[in-house]
């Protein structure tokens, strides 16, 4: 199992990068390889994204949510990554957000990528994204402020 854990600060206050976190479905315009995400439900979610460049297919249950703290979920079959993302204020207008995934690299393409630390240069590219996604925004897309415990 590897496990890749990555942080960013962000010029944003805590509920606005929270907010924009939890819309799901927006994932692919600051996620580099995922090129869909579908909420199902409040906590069900369907991802399509290339891996290595093949293209891979799970679904993911939200485990944990608490807004403006953390978001945690677990793949519901093999394919995809387990984490949790928390979210720190540092101060009115700051926040570091940081991220935790477990997953199994599948296949010597992405075993050799893992090696070589190309999945936390993915991750810690994401996270650089969304940074530039969410403070050139002058709102979130959206927000939502459910409490899951599973």
């Amino acid at each position: 199992m590897k496990t890749i854990e990555e942080s960013i600060e962000l010029d944003v206050p805590v509920s606005k990068a929270y907010n924009q976190w939890t819309q799901f479905e927006s994932f692919p315009q600051f996620m580099e390889g995922v090129e869909r995400v579908e909420q199902k439900d409040d906590t069900r979610l369907h991802w399509v994204a290339k891996i290595g460049g093949a293209k891979q297919e799970w679904d993911a249950e939200i485990t944990e949510q608490h807004p403006e703290h953390r978001v945690a979920w677990k793949a519901l079959d093999q394919d995809g990554p387990n984490g949790v993302v928390t979210f720190h204020k540092l101060d009115e207008g700051r926040t570091k957000v940081m991220v935790q995934m477990d997953y199994e690299p599948e296949g010597l393409k992405e075993s050799v990528g893992s090696a070589v630390g190309m999945d936390s240069r993915r991750v810690k590219g994401d996270l650089e994204s969304f940074k530039e996604f969410i403070e050139s925004r002058a709102h979130e897309t959206g927000g939502w402020r459910g409490d899951v415990e599973n």
